[in-house]
């Protein structure tokens, strides 16, 4: 099977869904298929539209069975203001090319009208980057093969359903990508609920999950790591790896703390860095797989009360390391974590409530190995990787009855 793969960052640049699709390529490729990954030359996000790292425009050797291309992004004065009021234009096809916070690769467009290889069925990765998305479509109906998609939705508050992640996710052209797919791989059951209730048929999504391998994120140095943090053995260590933010809960935590240790670990997003840190706070910055490793060892308390994450997959490595975990009830977390059985769930937004689950945790030595243990076993019993990967590596397969479900041949010129 020849599979295209549609992400807008991949490996070095760092980050759950970039991690997952490496994984993903690297799975089908190991089972005989050949894959080939489309992608912007973004490291970290500003780069996707601004300034930032990023690596050379590269294609691979032709010999390897996951080749990656590499696109870079336009980038021009006004960038933002120009493609912002395209977007607004009440077109979705049009609307899905020109959403601002997308890498707009116009090359990337270019290859997907000409290219000729094998090609089985297209497989584009995580809103809101419709550009990419966009792109596999077109790839996808002018070869007549099956357009599917894992969109990594990001719910937001369930008990606000206006608030401004679940708008900025569920958008017009975001909606459009979705009913246009062959195939929707979604990651918990509020993910599955929202996607019908978008207007995509419930025969077309499949509540896939995720996994973690505990030999990628487990046996690291915890007495090492808390020496380097200048930690005491009888302090107790919150951790949160996540994109430094508000969106990810970060300036939550820092007044949720209390008077625990915190370690911070991951990049600073721009909202991140206008806060001042306060003391007992530690920032590491992105992390090596042996410095996560660490990390993991070194903390007693993993907290990730995030507005945006379907899923988690740091929560998994949490557990797999054997300690509780502390969130908010909004998107993926909301529905992975047992509230009071391996880790606490807080209302979203609710610092008051946040920082009681913290103190309750790090008050209760016993507490903490029960829910870690409760996390370590649900970890060996339900999110092993073979499992999950193979569920998308079933759906990918094309069916003897496909017929595509759409054309995109309105924007095609």
């Amino acid at each position: 099977m020849h599979v295209a793969h549609f992400v807008h960052r991949y490996p070095r640049a760092l980050g759950g869904c970039e991690a997952y699709v490496e994984r993903l390529s690297r799975y089908l490729a190991d089972h005989g298929d050949t894959v080939s990954v489309w992608t912007s030359t973004a490291l970290d996000l500003e780069a996707m539209w601004g300034r930032g790292n990023e690596t050379p425009r590269s294609r691979d050797a032709p010999a390897e069975r996951v080749r990656l291309t590499r696109y870079r992004p336009l980038r021009f004065p006004g960038r933002r203001y120009l493609l912002k009021a395209l977007s607004l234009l009440p077109y979705p096809p049009l609307q899905a090319l020109t959403l601002p916070c997308n890498p707009i690769c116009p090359g990337m467009w270019r290859d997907a009208a000409r290219y000729a290889g094998p090609l089985d069925a297209v497989h584009a990765f995580a809103f809101p980057y419709s550009f990419l998305a966009a792109c596999a479509l077109r790839l996808a109906r002018r070869r007549n093969v099956p357009f599917l998609l894992t969109p990594f939705l990001h719910l937001g508050d369930p008990d606000d359903p206006r608030n401004r992640t679940h708008q900025q996710y569920t958008s017009a052209p975001l909606r459009w990508l979705l009913r246009q797919a062959d195939r929707v791989f979604v990651q918990t059951p509020s993910e599955f609920r929202a996607v019908v209730e978008l207007g995509v048929p419930e025969d077309r999504v499949t509540l896939q999950g995720l996994g973690v391998d505990p030999a990628d994120c487990t046996g690291g140095n915890r007495a090492a790591a808390r020496k380097a943090w200048n930690v005491g053995d009888d302090e107790v260590v919150v951790g949160h790896l996540a994109n430094l933010s508000a969106e990810k809960g970060t300036l939550d935590l820092l007044p949720a703390r209390g008077t625990s240790r915190v370690v911070l670990a991951g990049p600073e997003m721009p909202n991140f860095r206008r806060v001042a840190v306060p003391d007992r706070v530690t920032k590491l910055g992105p992390l090596t797989n042996t410095q996560k490793r660490d990390f993991f060892a070194g903390l007693d308390v993993f907290a990730l009360p995030s507005r945006t994450d379907s899923f988690g997959l740091v929560l998994l490595e949490a557990w797999a390391n054997g300690k509780p975990v502390v969130c908010y009830r909004a998107g993926g977390p909301g529905d992975l974590v047992r509230h009071g059985e391996d880790g606490f769930l807080a209302k979203c937004g609710d610092v008051t409530e946040l920082a009681n689950g913290l103190r309750r945790l790090a008050d209760d030595e016993a507490l903490r190995r029960t829910f870690g243990e409760a996390g370590r076993t649900r970890v060996t019993e339900e999110f092993r990787w073979g499992e999950k990967l193979e569920i998308v590596r079933d759906g990918l397969s094309p069916s003897s009855d496909f017929h595509p479900l759409s054309t995109f041949a309105t924007i095609e010129e």
